[in-house]
């Protein structure tokens, strides 16, 4: 029986489908699309170097601001763009720990509708730009969050500067977080 298509168009079809798998498996295929828009992001250095603002990077530029939007991911970690920042200087409970989730929904309240500048301060913290946070009125996100209740002044990274905010009794309700600081915590199973 004859080939109804012409055989080089199914070997031009096969060779696309596995090319893409290839992409994909390589991690250059597409990208989610919440990562695509880049519509409401500004850098202040230079547009070119977007790119090496993205979390794959291990070296971030100094003294880059980021300026734009942001998508929420939990208590200390936001996106703004192709960027994974990370609060720099507090520590938020993770999402299943107790209060994890209150911590994401506080800072999904402060940041909603409002443009976040990111000033990155060069380092990485699992695949996530370190950097400080502010709101459009100049407050600091990281402070913020310690002030309510909900995250934790680390002061291996941050000299304590946000230790003097913390309520009374934070250490001991977040108690998952202090135990972390301490290296005394189980990896989880």
């Amino acid at each position: 029986m004859a080939c109804m298509v012409p055989c080089g168009k199914w070997m031009e079809y096969g060779l696309g489908l596995f090319g893409r798998l290839i992409r994909l498996l390589a991690g250059s295929g597409p990208k989610p699309h919440f990562r695509d828009r880049m519509d409401d992001v500004v850098v202040t250095e230079s547009p070119r170097r977007l790119k090496e603002l993205s979390p794959r990077v291990a070296q971030p530029p100094q003294r880059a601001t980021i300026v734009g939007s942001c998508y929420v991911i939990d208590g200390d970690s936001i996106m703004i763009g192709n960027a994974a920042i990370r609060l720099a200087g507090v520590d938020a409970p993770e999402l299943n720990d107790p209060w994890g989730k209150k911590a994401k929904w506080e800072l999904l309240t402060l940041t909603k509708g409002q443009i976040i500048r990111a000033e990155l301060d060069g380092s990485v913290s699992y695949d996530r730009t370190v950097a400080r946070c502010y709101l459009p009125d100049g407050r600091d996100l990281a402070m913020e969050m310690v002030k309510l209740g909900l995250a934790l002044d680390w002061s291996k990274f941050s000299a304590g500067d946000y230790r003097a905010h913390e309520p009374e009794g934070a250490r001991k309700k977040l108690w998952r977080v202090t135990t972390k600081h301490k290296g005394r915590l189980p990896p989880p199973t």
